[in-house]
């Protein structure tokens, strides 16, 4: 199974630390946060890795290279100036993942579900990986009807955790190139019943905020 690591965003909330660095290239603990996934996924068994990357994109081919240092061969998917958004970043990165099923982490956040578990949904359209809503999105996403997705239904709400295991023809309607938020897609597969999911309880942050990344500094660094 390959993954691909979403890594274009242009991190605006993580100003100015974004000016001149890349959000994934970003510290947490002694060392970036694309490198706490590079790490976990090698130790998982997953060999090949495809990034997509837009803002100061070229900083995270030189500081990642081919990927040789993790045992892993990293291939990357260039987007232009203010990227494709998730759906259209996947969507042009489909060449480089292949036919079947892949896992898709967000570049940005951390987090400790194993990776290990995307093996178990390479059969699904799509299944995400969600957690329980934090602070700053207290309305959350969607909710779990054991494993079926639905559409929030107040009280029992998930946020998505950016962790999901999508089929390529999830994205067969989007051409390459375009920019297309992943949602939409989403939504779809809610109303014709292909979407499944799970909960996560262990570690997740959504390191979207200078403070949120120094709280996770910290906390790396004190384990």
């Amino acid at each position: 199974m390959k993954a691909m690591i979403l890594a274009a965003g242009r991190g605006e909330r993580m100003r100015p630390l974004t000016d001149h660095t890349p959000k994934p290239l970003l510290v947490a603990g002694g060392k970036p946060l694309i490198v706490w996934h590079l790490e976990r996924l090698a130790a998982a068994g997953f060999r090949d890795i495809v990034i997509n990357h837009a803002h100061l994109g070229q900083q995270i081919e030189q500081a990642l290279g081919d990927g040789s240092k993790w045992g892993l061969t990293l291939r990357y998917s260039p987007e232009p100036p203010g990227a494709l958004e998730t759906a259209g970043g996947i969507a042009t990165a489909l060449p480089l993942l292949g036919d079947a099923p892949f896992l898709v982490v967000n570049g940005d956040i951390y987090c400790d579900w194993d990776f290990n578990k995307a093996r178990q949904f390479t059969s699904a359209h799509a299944h995400l990986v969600m957690v329980a809503n934090p602070a700053h999105h207290a309305g959350g996403d969607f909710s779990l009807d054991g494993q079926r997705v639905i559409y929030a239904n107040g009280e029992q709400t998930l946020t998505y955790a950016g962790i999901g295991i999508f089929s390529p023809s999830f994205f067969a309607d989007v051409q390459p190139g375009t920019i297309m938020k992943l949602r939409p897609l989403l939504d779809a597969a809610i109303a014709a019943d292909t979407l499944t999911g799970e909960r996560h309880t262990g570690r997740w942050v959504d390191v979207g905020t200078p403070q949120r990344l120094a709280e996770l500094d910290a906390e790396l660094r004190n384990a």
